[in-house]
């Protein structure tokens, strides 16, 4: 059982701080004139939900590995249950209970520190997939049912999942707050630095209101703070050195940007703006979370080929020898 890692506290206080001043800073740019009334609105109603997913998204990291664990494989099968809807996927029963599983199964290696049964499971579950969709007995679209699902459980399944395994390690928590945050902030910086020096257009007909400018610009200040809270966090280790520092940030950011081309892909083949309605401002959970998913399996491995993750914690405490 681990306590309150020092980093995450600082992080989450800041955040609590950041929440506590946006409406000042708010009213004083409407006094000053920079608020239409429709982007006063849009600005108020995304604060307001930030109000609600600030506690959700850094309650359960804080609360301690298992709350942790739970909290990303019910954040894996939301995401999941909002693709299905969106795709159709829901329809096929039997493919949907075999990515809901494998979610689960998933979030239950983490939490007993199984890793063998974790690695396993990528393959299993889409084995599973795969002889599963032979059961309706319908060869017409039986590669796009059962690609769709490997698809789905490969990206909300597997690369999310690593964020549960992550909880294991001491430093676990101050590395999932600090990503979390880092995360969010790269979307932050790629809009500001884009609406200054974005010119040219990163991938028009995928997200167009995305630059070069923008992605630069938020590779280079991602890096550096995620950087920075990366030596708090593993200070003296062999990750503590500019070349490993850099990296990081530069993995975090361009991966996060990655998730977010991603689902802009996606939306843009549906055909839908948002892929839900969940969160009033954002759109759907996968709107707000879809930076996060390459994030996990490249910072997990990462981490763990130079330091390892969870070498202090009892391997299948849950399950045994």
């Amino acid at each position: 059982m681990f306590g309150l890692h020092p980093v995450a506290f600082w992080i989450a206080a800041g955040i609590a701080a950041a929440l506590a001043i946006t409406p000042l800073l708010f009213l004083l740019l409407d006094k000053a004139g920079k608020l239409t009334p429709t982007l006063r609105n849009d600005l108020w109603t995304r604060y307001k939900s930030w109000l609600f997913l600030a506690p959700l998204m850094v309650g359960p990291l804080l609360a301690g590995r298992l709350p942790a664990i739970i909290g990303v494989g019910v954040l894996s099968l939301a995401c999941y249950r909002e693709f299905a809807r969106a795709t159709g996927m829901f329809r096929y029963r039997a493919i949907s209970a075999v990515v809901a599983l494998g979610i689960v199964l998933l979030t239950f290696a983490a939490a007993d520190q199984w890793y063998g049964f974790f690695v396993a499971l990528s393959s299993l579950t889409i084995s599973l997939l795969v002889i599963i969709a032979l059961f309706a007995d319908q060869p017409k679209g039986y590669i796009q049912r059962v690609a769709l699902g490997i698809f789905a459980f490969s990206l909300f399944g597997v690369c999310l999942g690593h964020f549960g395994y992550f909880a294991n390690d001491k430093a676990g928590q101050a590395f999932l707050v600090a990503i979390l945050l880092c995360v969010e902030l790269n979307d932050v910086f790629a809009y500001c630095t884009g609406k200054l020096f974005g010119r040219r257009k990163l991938a028009p007909q995928t997200s167009p209101n995305k630059t070069i400018g923008g992605a630069i610009g938020a590779a280079i200040l991602t890096t550096a703070l995620f950087a920075a809270l990366v030596h708090a966090i593993v200070r003296g280790s062999v990750l503590d050195q500019p070349v490993h520092l850099i990296a990081m940030g530069l993995l975090l950011s361009l991966t996060g940007q990655f998730g977010d081309l991603v689902m802009s892909s996606i939306k843009r083949d549906l055909g839908v703006k948002d892929l839900g309605v969940t969160i009033p401002g954002h759109g759907g959970l996968l709107d707000r979370f879809d930076s996060l998913i390459f994030v996990g399996p490249a910072m997990f491995h990462y981490v763990n080929y130079f330091l390892g993750l969870g070498l202090d914690q009892a391997v299948r405490g849950l399950t045994g020898h």
